[in-house]
């Protein structure tokens, strides 16, 4: 019979087994734990790491649990050793991602599937930061994430690939300059093609005229043409092949609405409702090493990584910043909370195994109600709950007090009080208040 457990520290520590085993010794190094007063080992600060960026708890409420837990402590102080925490736990983020192999067997190819998402800082109505993920897509597991300011934008040069790898993006990577980085690492490229957005020639370098070349082709059918992709400074360049499906009337339609209602501002170009009816998908691998249907139809199953960014968004929250941006909150807090959805997605495989959820087989299905459950799980591990000291509530009341400030909180007049009291007093007594 398993006893009872009495140690808050101990039910967290089970939660930790899915962390790096130098997560502490990290702790150190980084200079995020330097001397134990209030907190007293790293562990008890990874604790309240997971309070503010995983459970996202206000300051005041992980110092009421901190003081609940342990001992007595303001937010300010929370603050403070929080700020410290970001280089410590940007460092940890690697660590929790699959390594890639040594060697690459010479017919093995790993896709890679690439894409980013905005985070909003509180208040504010446009980006602050962006994520930028990479997902094996066979296994549906992160291989690299990334955090970077509203400055940085969608490109492959933010991502670590090599021989073997095929990465897989949308438009929004399609830039020769980009490209040509992931071209060089050994890396191959499925990607799709925005015909806007770069520079393209046929296969001697000619200028090609898209919309000529494609202007015959039949609805439903895929016209595959050998190009260059040129930057405009001409410095980059990368060769491939476009695969062209064009849509049928109905979708093509669809699609040429679609475009209509993107241009706040006028009406589109004819080339742009034209090209509307067609996917082109732009890929470095031969026609005799991957057909085109099968580019096509790896393309799609880019969508995974979307599912993965909707999921971190609707279950973790991931885009709803907590703190002001670019702040040293805003740093751990960022980087805290992918480290509270990689800890989940190991602890999901280690319970269910790799193969429930893998793409190159029939699924059982995906992720979601797992992470919905798990979460709630590892709530309690976190916050300790079930541990806390009854003799700590007068600590926390105080911990938990409202600060002094200029706008009072409400209170009922005092010939209110006083009538309240006397009316009370009367019904004690049995007798009619009097007027």
């Amino acid at each position: 019979m398993q006893l009872p457990l009495t140690d808050p520290d101990t039910l967290f520590e089970e939660l930790l087994q899915d962390l790096p085993p130098e997560t502490g010794q990290m702790a150190r190094e980084f200079k995020a734990f330097v001397r134990a007063k209030k907190v007293k080992t790293p562990e008890q600060l990874l604790r309240v790491v997971f309070l503010y960026c995983g459970l996202d708890k206000p300051l005041r409420e992980v110092a009421g649990t901190f003081t609940a837990l342990y001992e007595s402590i303001t937010d300010q102080s929370v603050a403070e050793r929080l700020r410290a925490c970001g280089p410590w736990v940007k460092a940890l983020l690697p660590q929790m991602l699959p390594r890639p192999a040594v060697e690459t067997l010479p017919t093995g190819l790993r896709f890679v599937v690439i894409d980013g998402s905005s985070i909003q800082a509180p208040g504010a109505t446009g980006t602050d930061h962006r994520l930028h993920i990479a997902m094996d897509l066979m296994t549906l597991q992160f291989v690299e994430v990334l955090v970077s300011d509203v400055h940085t934008g969608e490109t492959l040069k933010h991502f670590t690939l090599g021989a073997g790898d095929v990465a897989i993006a949308d438009r929004g990577y399609a830039h020769a300059q980009g490209m040509s980085e992931a071209v060089k690492q050994g890396a191959a490229l499925i990607v799709r093609l925005n015909p806007f957005s770069a520079i393209l020639g046929d296969a001697v370098g000619e200028p090609l005229e898209l919309c000529a070349a494609l202007k015959r082709q039949r609805p439903a059918t895929i016209r595959t043409l050998e190009v260059v992709i040129q930057s405009a400074c001409g410095q980059y360049a990368v060769r491939g092949w476009v695969h062209a499906y064009r849509l049928s009337a109905e979708q093509a339609g669809r699609a040429r609405q679609k475009c209509r209602q993107r241009h706040k501002k006028g009406t589109p170009n004819a080339e742009s409702l034209f090209l509307a009816g067609w996917v082109l998908v732009f890929t470095t691998l031969a026609p005799a090493v991957l057909s085109a249907q099968t580019i096509m139809a790896l393309y799609r199953c880019r969508w995974q990584v979307e599912i993965a960014i909707k999921r971190w968004k609707s279950v973790l929250d991931v885009d709803a910043l907590r703190a002001k941006a670019n702040s040293p909150l805003a740093e751990v807090w960022l980087h805290g909370k992918l480290l509270y959805a990689l800890m989940l997605e190991r602890r999901m495989r280690r319970q269910l195994g790799d193969s429930w959820g893998r793409l190159d087989q029939e699924r059982l299905g995906t992720w979601w109600r797992v992470w919905g459950m798990l979460k709630d799980e590892m709530a309690p591990m976190i916050t300790g709950a079930l541990f806390w000291k009854e003799e700590a509530w007068a600590a926390c009341l105080k911990v938990l007090a409202e600060r002094p400030r200029r706008r009072k909180l409400q209170q009922l007049p005092l010939e209110a009080i006083d009538l309240l009291y006397r009316c009370d007093a009367s019904k004690q007594e049995g007798e009619p208040m009097a007027a």
